[in-house]
């Protein structure tokens, strides 16, 4: 066989990482992960570089050289929810009723509030917020998030299983409220309840309302 026709092996050569890289992404991933559980306990206002830094074991110099601000942190940790999210919306089974999803999802969001993993920020701030505008990968993960349930809000509506009365993107905002609702916190403190006892609670004023039926 004439060997300038032999078939090229067109297959990706393998990238190796260097051990500097790999302790470089696991540093950083400690520090995204100490973030989220920081501003899930004491909120963005409260949460300082310094508690960061000494959470991970590292200098604040340091974390730095990963992200360069406060705002950056907070971003970082946003993305992390986001990409979560992500892998639990594609877990649900998707013959599921629209209904089902929206309760799966609520559900999802108050267990990981309940778990400490829920990232707490001010709506109010400017800087965070501008921070989080400019960030690609949050704004193209909520879109993505937001079309898949707003695509199961039109369809509960539609097939009667949800209130047509209120719009689809109220409906939307409500359902987001759930990840940062106090109400699971008080419950909570209060010390009478589980945690799937107030999930549970929750989701029926969420879904079913206060009024008798």
């Amino acid at each position: 066989m004439d060997q300038t026709l032999a078939p090229l092996n067109t297959a990706p050569t393998p990238v190796k990482v260097s051990f500097k890289a790999q302790m470089l992404l696991a540093r950083e991933g400690a520090i995204v992960i100490a973030v989220n559980r920081l501003l899930a306990e004491k909120g963005f206002d409260l949460m300082t570089v310094d508690e960061v830094a000494l959470d991970v074991g590292i200098a604040k110099a340091s974390l730095y050289k990963h992200f360069s601000s406060k705002e950056d942190l907070a971003a970082a940790a946003m993305v992390r929810v986001i990409g979560l999210a992500q892998a639990f919306l594609a877990s649900l089974p998707p013959a599921a009723r629209p209904l089902d999803q929206l309760k799966a999802v609520a559900r999802w969001m108050l267990q990981q509030q309940l778990k400490g993993e829920m990232p707490s920020l001010p709506s109010q701030n400017s800087s965070l917020r501008a921070n989080l505008m400019s960030n690609k990968a949050y704004l193209d993960g909520l879109m993505r998030i937001s079309d898949q349930i707003g695509g199961w809000i039109e369809a509960a509506q539609a097939d009667g299983t949800l209130s047509a009365k209120v719009p689809p993107l109220v409906v939307l905002y409500t359902l987001y409220a759930r990840a940062c609702d106090p109400v699971p916190g008080f419950l909570k403190a209060g010390g009478q309840h589980s945690d799937e006892d107030i999930i549970n609670l929750v989701l029926a004023t969420c879904f079913d309302g206060l009024n008798t039926r």
